[in-house]
């Protein structure tokens, strides 16, 4: 079991990454919450010792998306109706860009991942592969496929005078 110090400094590091990660595939803040506290109590009655920081970083997220997903699969959540949706809770994010968050949680799940890894987390296509468990090859493909989908629906973005 970790200590409180331990589990303080991880939920600083990682909380925020987790939150994303939740409210990309939960959009739902309620939801989110719920699995960001099972991450952590997952964490600190985790025995495991981690090489270094971005393995730590890696156990964290895989462990959230697990989650996630398994929430998504419960038979609860397939059958009740969320009672916020995340654009209506978005009231901080600026107008302008909210087209643009809609737009990347309206991509399939496989492609939600991929963009908010790479652009939003940093991670290379190799790193994106382990975390999800999946080829590089197919992570690149994933990407390409995204970025297509989200010019198509957005148009050129940066050009916009609005923006």
């Amino acid at each position: 079991m970790r200590s409180d110090y331990e589990l303080r400094l991880a939920m600083e590091r990682y909380g925020d990454t987790v939150r994303r990660i939740c409210m990309i595939h939960l959009k739902n803040y309620a939801d989110t919450e719920d699995i960001f506290q099972n991450v952590f109590l997952k964490y600190a009655l985790c025995e495991t010792e981690f090489t270094n920081e971005e393995h730590e970083k890696a156990w964290i997220i895989r462990v959230a998306i697990n989650a996630c997903k398994d929430l998504l699969k419960s038979f609860f959540h397939k059958k009740s109706v969320p009672l916020e949706s995340l654009i209506e809770t978005a009231d901080s994010i600026a107008p302008n860009h909210r087209e643009l968050l809609q737009t990347i949680l309206d991509l399939p799940e496989k492609y939600r991942k991929v963009i908010y890894l790479y652009y939003y987390e940093g991670y290379s296509a190799a790193e994106i592969g382990q975390i999800l468990e999946t080829n590089v090859n197919t992570v690149y493909t994933n990407l390409t496929r995204a970025r297509k989908l989200l010019k198509e629906e957005l148009g050129d973005y940066n050009e916009r005078s609005d923006f």
